[in-house]
């Protein structure tokens, strides 16, 4: 019996890049169990272009 796929890839958007108004973006892909998080995702992670961590949510 094959094992049912719980794990989906997500992709990371920056909220703080957006009211920047500096060009480019900053996003990640990761993955997630949707069974146990079925929300959305959010993560601070590191935003090259500001030089910061910031928060970054899941986006569809």
């Amino acid at each position: 019996m094959a094992k049912k796929e719980n794990r989906v890839q997500v992709i990371l958007e920056c909220t703080e890049h957006k009211k920047s108004g500096k060009p480019g973006m900053s996003r990640y892909i990761t993955t997630k169990n949707k069974k146990n998080t079925p929300d959305r995702l959010e993560l601070k992670k590191y935003n090259s272009v500001l030089r910061k961590m910031t928060v970054h949510k899941e986006i569809k």
